[in-house]
């Protein structure tokens, strides 16, 4: 069995394969500082409620765009797996050639995505992962990562309303009944989703007129992009798992696969 661990700036995504099938997945928060024993006796914890012994762990994978967690995580990899894992990042085979100006500023997270997108649903494609911040990613037919985009966040700009207005009140994110807004909490949600919905389209659709294709299909994965991907049609697909098989298939190029 693989444990594939997804580091973002927000969440650590955690999912354990059999095989291809993905049998579980887990979150955790990034942002609390934890040693090596707490993140053991997590993922133990884990895989106790799954019935999995730990000596059934064959191979981790680890792809990390913080840090800071990465000395702790190995760690605790080493430490209560008994296991070596694979970390994502320069030098790694992926079947994606990253044709980028600087290749090795380009963070493991967009990567895995690339690599998932393109393995699972051919190109030319243009991922979008919809997390702390919202990227697009594009990845020709022939495999090459050729641009990307970086945008705030959904929930990022959420967080910048009510931390910097003072009479503004936190909210959740959803779709509003209308984009005509009677009053506060609905007029925040209006501006998050049609704001961030019309970035999306303007962005599929000028990515499209400047790389010449007009037949790119677009998928989309991360918590957020769900509410995106069904309001509007340029979005083909929507993958929540994408970056935890994009980790797989990964893994399963270094064994040559």
């Amino acid at each position: 069995m693989l444990l594939a661990f997804d580091v973002g700036n927000t969440n650590i995504t955690i999912g354990l394969f059999d095989g291809e099938e993905l049998v579980g997945h887990f979150r955790m928060t990034t942002k609390l500082p934890r040693t090596s024993d707490e993140y053991g006796m997590f993922f133990l914890n884990i895989l106790n409620s799954k019935g999995i012994e730990e000596t059934h762990i064959e191979a981790v994978i680890i792809a990390s765009v913080v840090p800071n967690v990465n000395h702790s995580l190995t760690n605790a990899v080493k430490k209560y797996l008994n296991l070596q894992p694979i970390m994502v990042g320069p030098g790694i085979r992926t079947g994606i050639r990253i044709m980028t100006e600087n290749p090795k500023e380009l963070g493991a997270d967009r990567i895995v995505d690339a690599v998932g997108a393109y393995d699972l649903y051919g190109g030319p494609i243009l991922v979008i992962d919809y997390g702390t911040a919202t990227t697009y990613d594009l990845v020709l037919e022939d495999g090459s990562f050729v641009a990307g985009v970086t945008a705030p966040g959904i929930r990022l700009s959420a967080n910048a309303l009510w931390a910097e207005a003072a009479k503004l009140p936190e909210i959740e994110i959803v779709k509003p009944d209308s984009i005509m807004a009677k009053s506060t909490v609905p007029s925040m949600q209006a501006g998050l989703y049609y704001g961030h919905m019309g970035e999306t389209e303007y962005i599929i659709r000028k990515m499209k007129q400047e790389a010449e294709l007009s037949e790119m299909k677009v998928v989309a994965t991360g918590g957020l992009g769900k509410i995106i991907a069904e309001g509007t049609d340029e979005i083909q697909v929507y993958d929540a798992n994408l970056t935890l098989k994009g980790l797989r298939l990964i893994y399963e190029k270094q064994q040559g696969k």
